[in-house]
């Protein structure tokens, strides 16, 4: 046991003796899964409207129409601010669209054709541009209820039906409100059909991509045993290790176990960080989490060793165990949903055991899945890291 203990030591004592590894095994992986998971979670998740702040210098019922239209908007939502807090929102970039409601827009500006609202927008804003349409929903909405007063009254005045002007002013406006009657009345033309089947699945973005995160960052270190194996072959330590009383399993044990340590210990920081940083519920079933965790780290290390009898050089290792991983990561869907790729994709890429390792942790955090729905991919997993360590075992050599 000590001396396992020992040669897992002595290989993290090789692995960190630069401090520019702790970029790789923890900043790094924590700054791609906050931004890739959206960064931290706001304050109201379900409100996925975009923020339009809204400045009312006309205050008039026609200026409150428009806002109660964008407030039942589903593409944005009216921040109502003054104009020197709009235009440092703005300034600072913290908002995408300003909509300007300016002094004078009143019913008789709207008959007479002499409104123009200023809006202003951020260059090169998706979101900015829906706020746009936004605006422009609620403007048609606004002024479909005048257009149609007015046409009533046109159509009164070629019958002569108005004596005075103040006649003619009452008309319009009671035509505009059985227009705005009207309007409310209106039934749906598109008929919503919702499928009887439930979904008790509530997807979350940031949990897919901590997953996918968690899973690329330590796969990819731990297929890096190969480079460890090329490096003490290249030394010649090797050599001299295996020529003292240790023997080739007590060498492979120690390596193996030492890097799957460390991938636990890594493993466990990312989940931290996504349940603390951006609330994901990964804390569920601790049990079933380890028991998956440890089951894809001895997977990966298993490819590892396998690699490391294959390759001669460390640089070569090196560039083979991140390209190898980056793929694997890709087609496994640790960036990607899974879902998003063709069927017969889906099918293929069940091969690698980044796959099944996202569907397990996925099966976790997304699924509220426990023990015993984990258990098929843990077997796999464990199938992988089986196959793969016997290949790797039968096939080491020192030189």
């Amino acid at each position: 046991m000590k001396k396992i203990y020992a040669i897992a030591w002595k290989d993290a004592v090789i692995r960190f003796a630069s401090s520019s590894e702790l970029l790789f095994f923890i900043i790094l992986p924590l700054v791609f899964t906050f931004l890739l998971a959206g960064g931290s979670p706001s304050g109201n998740p379900t409100n996925n409207r975009v923020r339009l702040v809204v400045v009312d210098q006309a205050n008039t019922s026609i200026s409150q129409e428009i806002i109660t239209e964008l407030e039942n908007s589903t593409a944005a939502y009216p921040d109502v601010l003054t104009l020197e807090e709009a235009e440092a929102e703005f300034s600072a970039r913290r908002v995408s669209a300003v909509l300007v409601i300016p002094a004078g827009l009143d019913l008789s500006a709207i008959q007479n054709g002499a409104v123009e609202l200023d809006f202003r927008q951020q260059p090169n804003d998706m979101d900015a541009s829906i706020a746009q349409r936004a605006i422009q929903t609620a403007i048609r909405r606004v002024s479909s209820s005048v257009n149609a007063a007015n046409t009533a009254v046109k159509e009164a005045e070629v019958r002569g039906t108005f004596e005075s002007s103040e006649a003619e002013q009452a008309y319009f406006e009671d035509a505009l409100q059985r227009a705005k009657e009207i309007q409310a009345d209106t039934p749906e033309r598109i008929t919503v059909i919702e499928g009887t089947t439930p979904d008790n699945i509530d997807y979350d973005p940031r949990a897919n991509s901590s997953a996918g995160q968690l899973v690329t960052w330590v796969f990819i270190p731990l297929l890096g045993i190969s480079a460890l194996f090329a490096y003490e072959r290249q030394q010649g330590t090797l050599r001299r290790l295996l020529t003292t009383p240790t023997s080739k399993a007590t060498f492979l044990l120690g390596t193996i176990s030492g890097q799957v340590v460390m991938a636990l210990i890594q493993m466990s920081l990312l989940i931290l960080f996504g349940m603390f940083a951006l609330q994901i519920k990964w804390g569920q079933e601790p049990l079933a989490l380890f028991i998956l965790l440890t089951c894809a780290a001895l997977a990966a290390g298993a490819i590892g060793t396998t690699m490391g009898t294959f390759i001669k050089t460390e640089g070569q290792a090196s560039g083979l165990s991140v390209m190898t991983g980056m793929v694997m990561a890709l087609l496994g869907g640790c960036w990607y949903p899974l879902e998003l790729f063709p069927a017969a994709v889906q099918n293929i890429v069940k091969i690698l055991p980044t796959t099944w390792a996202m569907q397990g942790l996925l099966d976790l955090v997304l699924r509220h899945g426990g023990l015993t729905d984990i258990l098929l991919e843990s077997g796999v997993l464990l199938g992988f890291a089986v196959v793969f360590f016997s290949i790797g075992v039968t096939r080491f050599r020192y030189e």
